[in-house]
């Protein structure tokens, strides 16, 4: 029975997404799979660190920015040696975990694995790098990689930019099981306590709660909308939002949760910022209002949404999310995407298996 590793990382919940379906999709093919978390491999306190240090970075205005378009996407010097640096820990606890598990598949949907597996001094598997970001910066793209999956043309440029030779395969971005079999817009409704014919908005930003979140969900809902708002891992955002449904009926406030496909079928509007979540929002027909919110990438993210259509933008302020969602909610709903049948993927991330001859 053949087997993969499947490299994630912690620093969000995108990774984790994306290598979960990779690894739904080769189970159904008979393959056994392993999901490590490259954050951890650095070690405790490497982990922490590298995530205290990127969550700095986002919180500072115009900081990851500057260090994305200027360091990450060039491939300047200290982008690499941060990458090296990296790449160092990572490589013992890569080669002691393929001599134990002896893959024939080692799939990296992080960028920071991505050297260190094609840095492992000997190689009997196949290595595909699985990137849904519409830029894949330059840390993406090693030498050594036999294929890249990426879910846009432009991020197939983007992969060329740095080896224009590159074997790059374009499918649609999967989604989490649940997505594909929602409940309808009623059912949600009536297990969530939100009137049929009201109008209703689910409010997120990431499993971090990025923006002033509290803020305009309470303001959104006073304007008459019912606001399904979710505070992800952030538990400082909850605690608000708790605060300020005691205030405010028509907001429904909520934690981490895997109750995300319920409370997507429910809404009339999505608000999020760029990511994963605006795939599972087409897929479902829902119109996006998206969040300004996430530096470097995410601000390529967005325009690319943007250009999908059905989607809208705002900063994270308050009064303009509140008018930039009562605006939203005139507008039609799309059909359903391409991604709603998860056949799409299925049958290109087999074909993308048969391209580097695994069957």
């Amino acid at each position: 029975m053949p087997h993969a590793l499947l490299i994630s990382g912690s620093l969000g919940q995108g990774h984790d997404v994306m290598a979960q379906a990779c690894a739904d999709t080769l189970r159904a093919r008979g393959w056994t799979t392993d999901t490590v978390d490259a954050m951890a491999l650095l070690g405790e306190r490497s982990g922490a660190a590298g995530e205290a240090v990127f969550r700095r970075l986002i919180d500072l205005p115009g900081v990851y920015d500057a260090f994305h378009f200027s360091a990450l996407r060039p491939g300047a010097r200290i982008a690499l040696l941060a990458g090296a640096a990296a790449r160092a820990r990572l490589v013992p606890a890569l080669r002691r975990l393929v001599a134990q598990q002896r893959p024939q598949l080692v799939v990296s949907v992080f960028a920071t694995a991505t050297s260190a597996v094609n840095r492992l001094p000997r190689r009997d598997f196949r290595h595909l790098v699985f990137c849904t970001d519409v830029t894949p910066h330059r840390l993406w793209v090693q030498e050594g990689t036999d294929l890249f999956v990426v879910t846009s043309e432009v991020a197939a440029c983007a992969v060329r930019r740095y080896r224009p030779e590159a074997d790059v395969a374009v499918l649609p971005a999967p989604l989490r099981r649940p997505f594909y079999r929602p409940p309808g817009r009623a059912e949600a409704r009536a297990e969530l306590g939100v009137p049929a014919g009201a109008e209703c908005v689910l409010l997120m930003s990431g499993s971090w709660g990025l923006g002033p979140l509290a803020r305009a969900a309470s303001t959104l809902a006073a304007a008459g909308p019912h606001v399904l708002a979710v505070a992800g891992r952030n538990s400082e955002l909850e605690r608000r939002l708790r605060r300020a449904a005691e205030r405010e009926p028509r907001l429904h406030p909520f934690g981490y949760t895997e109750r995300i496909p319920v409370l997507m079928a429910a809404a009339d509007l999505v608000v999020t910022s760029s990511g994963d979540t605006c795939s599972e929002a087409r897929a479902l027909g829902r119109r996006l209002l998206l969040l300004d919110v996430v530096q470097g990438h995410g601000r390529d993210n967005l325009q690319h949404e943007l250009e999908l259509g059905h989607a809208d933008v705002t900063s994270a302020r308050p009064a303009e999310v509140v008018r930039n969602a009562l605006a939203a909610l005139t507008r039609p709903e799309p059909p359903p995407s391409v991604g709603a049948n998860p056949q799409a993927w299925q049958t290109g991330f087999t074909e993308a298996l048969e391209r580097v001859g695994l069957e």
